[in-house]
C-alpha cells in the first residue's frame, strides 16, 4: 500500500464541517492526525489525535487504517 491509499484527495473542509464531522462521528471511525512538530501538539491538539510529524508521515503511514476517513491538520 502507498500513502495515497491512506489520504484521498477530497475538497477542503471548513473548520465548521470538520467540528460537525468530529462531533457526529465515533472516533474509532476516522483517523485524526496532527501533522504538526511534538511542541506544538504539547502545546494544545484535538483531543484523541495522532501525532505523526509531516517529516515522519512517509514512514509512518501505516500506523492508520486506510479503510477509515482521516483527517490531518
Amino acid at each position: 500500500m502507498g500513502i495515497l491509499d491512506y489520504f484521498r484527495s477530497s475538497s477542503n473542509w471548513s473548520v465548521e464541517k470538520v467540528r460537525e464531522f468530529l462531533k457526529e462521528n465515533n472516533p474509532d471511525d476516522y483517523n485524526l492526525v496532527d501533522v504538526r512538530q511534538p511542541k506544538e501538539y504539547e502545546r494544545e491538539h484535538i483531543p484523541g489525535a495522532k501525532l505523526i510529524p509531516i517529516s515522519e508521515l512517509p514512514n509512518r503511514f501505516n500506523e492508520l487504517d486506510p479503510n477509515k476517513p482521516t483527517i490531518a491538520y
